[in-house]
């Protein structure tokens, strides 16, 4: 396997990589167009931005993976880049498990952290959903309907990102002509299903899904100053893991909690709080200090 990244930004800015959840990749502006862009909360005018592709991608056998592997690559695509640090890391989700991963093994390579929806641990309760998709992923590949079972299990996976609020904001509840018919929410499900069934495989989709619920690390190890910014209504990363772990890192930046009726896709969707906390985080590396000329 071969880890692949991608730079944005000019050459001569501080770097920072940016991480998302299991569907991200190096192509960071198209997952995350309002945050990583020119004049934006990740301004590419003024830092210069390293993503990269998760493993194993979709070609790849399934594996057995954690977020320290996933760390470790990282370090090794830094290395071929001849980057010995990072100003900061960005990670939201799976990626903020990565951040913290790193973090803990490599705290010479790394300035600042900020963490979005993520923790230290993965929760029992979201382990308990994840498990049930890997079972249909793999009940599916088995029975050589692969696609379908990605649908399926994709669609179980949104009821698990968003709220019952927002459910309840977006769809009626008209009956189907017919008991079997399709009911809006369901429209909604089974089309956000489809198109992702064409965007990875069953074996990547349960390397990374466990790779999540096998994500640990000891909070004490973060000797980087850190920001945490969790939601309330996050069914995956609940609101208490995210005070643990910004109650028991030694250096804590900013803990930052808020409603949303996004739920664990917050992070996607709260544009004015995360991308002023991101703001917050990234200032202070493009600013000039009082002793400082720019010529």
């Amino acid at each position: 396997m071969q880890v692949v990244g991608r730079l944005h930004g000019p050459e001569d800015a501080p770097m920072v990589v940016v991480s998302g959840g299991i569907s991200s990749g190096r192509f960071v502006t198209r997952w995350w167009p309002w945050a990583v862009r020119a004049g934006g909360p990740v301004d590419l005018d003024r830092v210069r931005v390293l993503a990269f592709d998760l493993l194993p991608d979709r070609n790849d056998p399934g594996v057995t993976i954690t977020t320290l592997d996933q760390a470790r690559l990282l370090a090794l695509l830094l290395d071929a880049l001849g980057e010995p640090r990072i100003d900061a890391l960005i990670g939201a989700s799976y990626g903020g498990c990565i951040g913290l991963a790193f973090a803990a093994a490599f705290p010479g390579r790394i300035g600042e952290l900020a963490v979005i929806s993520a923790a230290h641990r993965a929760h029992p309760a979201a382990t308990a959903v994840r498990g049930v998709q890997r079972r249909l992923l793999a009940f599916a590949r088995d029975a050589g309907r692969e696609a379908e079972g990605i649908a399926l299990a994709r669609q179980l996976a949104m009821t698990t990102y968003r709220t019952a609020e927002e459910f309840d904001l977006r769809f009626s509840q008209s009956p189907p002509p017919a008991a079997g018919g399709s009911w809006p929410v369901c429209d909604y499900l089974i089309a956000r299903g489809e198109a992702y069934a064409d965007a990875t495989g069953a074996d990547r989709w349960i390397s990374l899904s466990d790779s999540l619920d096998r994500h640990s690390i000891d909070p004490r190890s973060i000797r980087c100053p850190l920001t945490v910014i969790g939601f309330t209504s996050d069914a995956l990363v609940p609101i208490a893991d995210s005070r643990e772990l910004a109650s028991r890192v030694p250096d804590l930046r900013r803990l930052i909690e808020a409603p949303s009726i996004f739920g664990h896709d917050a992070f996607l969707k709260e544009r004015e709080l995360v991308g002023r906390a991101l703001h917050d985080v990234l200032n202070p590396l493009t600013t000039l200090q009082p002793d400082e000329i720019a010529a």
